[in-house]
C-alpha cells in the first residue's frame, strides 16, 4: 500500500495524533515567547555604550518599543537561521529545541550587551529552525487531508503568543524576568518533545521503510485501532537499506523544483516586505504600546479561519486563495497611503492597515502549507528553509522602502503594492495541490505537467495585470 493508504488504516487524525499536535501547538506559543523579547527597546536592553565608561549597569526595565524597526535591528538573526534552518531540518527537533532554550536563558543571564546580541543571534538560529521543524512535523504525523487544518493551527498558536508575550511584558517590567519567564514553558515541552517519534512520512522517503511501518503501527495502536498489519511500497531505487539526502543543490539543478523554488521565494519574500510594510503604517499609532503589540498578533486570528475556508473550496483552491490574498494585501497599502493614520473613525489608515495585515497573514499561512505540499517529503525541509530566508531578507528590507519617500510621499506604499501584486499573479504559475497526491521522492514530481502550465496561465496573468493598472 501507499503512504495515504497506510495512514488512512492507522487514522489520519487519530487521539495519539492530537495529543502529538497539541504538544507543537504549544511548542510554536513558546518559541514566539522566546523571540519576542527582540521588542526590548534600546532602553531596556543592555546598552552597546555608555557615556561613562566606568559604569557597568545594566538598564532595566520593559519599553514595548516600534516592533518594526526593532525587528530590523535584532529579530534578523532569523535571517541566518533560514540556511541554518535548512540544516536543522536533518537535525533532531529535540537537540535544537535544547538549544534554543539554552541560548534563549542566556539572554536573561547577559552581563552586558554583546552577549545579549550573540544569545539572540543564537535564538534566532535555533528559534527558526525549530519552528519550521514544528511546521513540517505538523503536517508529516497526519494524513495529507488534514495538512490545511494542522499547518493552519500551527501557525494561528504563533500569533497568540506574540499576544501573550505584551501581556507579560505589561506585568513583567523587568526584562531579565521577563526573559526568564518567557521561556520557562519551553523547559516542559522539551521533556514532551522527547517522546515524539520520528516522521513517518520522512522515514518512507529516506528508503527506511520498515521503521516507517513501526512507526504507522503504533499510531494504530494509540489510536484505538488494534494492532494492523501495513506493508509500504518500496520507493524507487532502494531496497530497504537508507537513501541518501539529496541536498540543497537539487533545488537549483532539478528543473521542477528550480522554477518552483523560484516563485516561490519570490512569493515569501513579498508576504514579508509587505507584512512588514503595513505594521510600519499600523505601528504609527501613538498609543498604548503593550495594547499595539497586543493587536499585531490577534489580528492575525481571523485570518486564519478564512484560510482553511477558501483553500479547501475546489473554486479556490491554495493558488488562487495566495494570489487574492497577496493582491488585496498590495492594494491596501496602496489605498492606506491616501487616509489620515488616526481620523476617529474605522476608515482610517491605520484600520486599514490592520485589515491589509489580516490579508498578508492569511497568504502567509497559506504559503507554509502550499510550499510544504509542493515538495517531495525527501527536500521538503531544505525547499521551506531557502523560501523562508528570502521571507526574511524581505523583512531586512522593508525598513528601507519609507526612505524612498524622497522621491515621492507615495512611493513607499507603492512599492509595497507592487510587490504584493506581482507575488500574487506569479503564484498562479505554481501548480494546484489541493486534493492532489503529495510526492514523497523526487521521482514522483511530475515534469511536463508543470511546464504545460505555465504556458496556459501566462495569456490569464497578463489579463489580470492590465486589468489592475490600465
Amino acid at each position: 500500500m501507499d503512504l495515504e493508504e497506510a495512514f488512512l488504516a492507522a487514522g489520519e487524525f487519530g487521539r495519539y495524533q492530537k495529543r502529538m499536535m497539541s504538544v507543537l501547538v504549544l511548542l510554536q506559543v513558546t518559541l514566539a515567547l522566546a523571540l519576542a523579547p527582540v521588542c526590548y527597546s534600546a532602553s531596556s536592553a543592555p546598552k552597546a555604550a555608555d557615556p561613562d565608561p566606568g559604569n557597568k549597569k545594566i538598564h532595566t526595565g520593559l519599553v514595548l518599543h516600534d516592533v518594526y524597526y526593532q525587528l530590523k535591528v535584532l529579530k534578523h538573526p532569523l535571517l541566518f537561521s533560514r540556511p541554518v534552518a535548512a540544516v536543522l531540518g536533518y537535525v533532531s527537533q529535540k537537540r535544537t529545541l535544547f538549544f534554543e532554550l539554552l541560548f534563549a536563558y542566556g539572554t536573561a543571564l547577559a552581563p552586558n550587551y554583546e552577549l545579549f546580541a550573540l544569545s539572540r543571534l543564537l535564538v534566532g538560529m535555533m528559534n527558526g529552525g525549530m519552528a519550521l521543524i514544528c511546521f513540517i512535523l505538523s503536517q508529516e504525523y497526519v494524513g495529507k487531508s488534514y495538512w490545511a487544518l494542522t499547518g493552519t493551527l500551527t501557525n494561528m498558536t504563533f500569533a497568540v503568543g506574540i499576544a501573550l508575550f505584551a501581556v507579560l511584558g505589561y506585568y513583567i517590567r523587568q526584562w531579565r524576568n521577563l526573559a526568564t519567564a518567557a521561556n520557562c514553558p519551553g523547559v516542559l515541552l522539551f521533556l514532551f518533545c522527547i517522546t515524539l517519534p520520528e516522521s513517518p512520512r520522512w522515514l518512507f522517503s529516506r528508503g527506511r521503510t520498515n521503521q516507517a511501518e513501526r512507526v504507522l503501527q503504533s499510531f494504530a495502536v494509540r489510536n484505538g485501532k488494534g494492532r494492523i498489519t501495513l506493508k509500504l511500497r518500496r520507493t524507487p531505487g532502494s531496497s530497504g537499506s537508507e537513501v541518501p539526502s539529496p541536498g540543497l543543490l537539487v533545488l537549483a539543478t532539478h528543473s521542477v523544483l528550480r522554477c518552483r523554488t523560484v516563485v516561490l521565494m519570490y512569493v515569501w519574500y513579498a508576504c514579508s516586505l509587505v507584512y512588514y510594510g503595513l505594521t510600519m503604517n499600523a505601528s504609527e499609532d501613538k498609543g498604548n504600546r503593550y495594547l499595539s503589540v497586543a493587536m499585531y498578533g490577534l489580528v492575525e486570528l481571523p485570518a486564519y479561519p478564512l484560510c482553511i475556508y477558501f483553500i479547501n473550496k475546489t473554486w479556490a483552491g491554495r493558488r488562487k486563495s495566495l494570489a487574492s490574498f497577496l493582491i488585496l494585501a498590495g492594494l491596501c497599502c496602496l489605498i492606506s497611503m491616501f487616509l489620515p493614520v488616526q481620523s476617529g473613525s474605522w476608515a482610517s489608515g491605520s484600520s486599514l492597515a490592520l485589515l491589509g495585515k489580516l490579508m498578508v497573514s492569511a497568504a502567509f499561512n497559506i504559503v507554509y502549507v502550499y510550499t510544504s505540499e509542493l515538495y517531495p517529503t525527501v527536500i521538503r525541509n531544505a525547499g521551506l528553509g531557502v523560501c523562508s530566508m528570502s521571507c526574511r531578507v524581505g523583512g531586512i528590507l522593508a525598513p528601507f522602502v519609507p526612505s524612498m519617500k524622497v522621491l515621492h510621499a507615495s512611493m513607499p506604499f507603492t512599492v509595497f503594492c507592487l510587490i504584493g501584486v506581482t507575488a500574487g499573479a506569479l503564484g498562479l504559475l505554481l501548480p494546484e495541490t489541493l486534493n492532489k497526491p503529495v510526492a514523497e521522492t523526487l521521482e514522483e514530481l511530475p515534469s511536463p505537467g508543470y511546464q504545460r502550465m505555465i504556458e496556459t496561465q501566462v495569456t490569464y496573468i497578463v489579463d489580470l495585470i492590465n486589468c489592475i493598472y490600465f
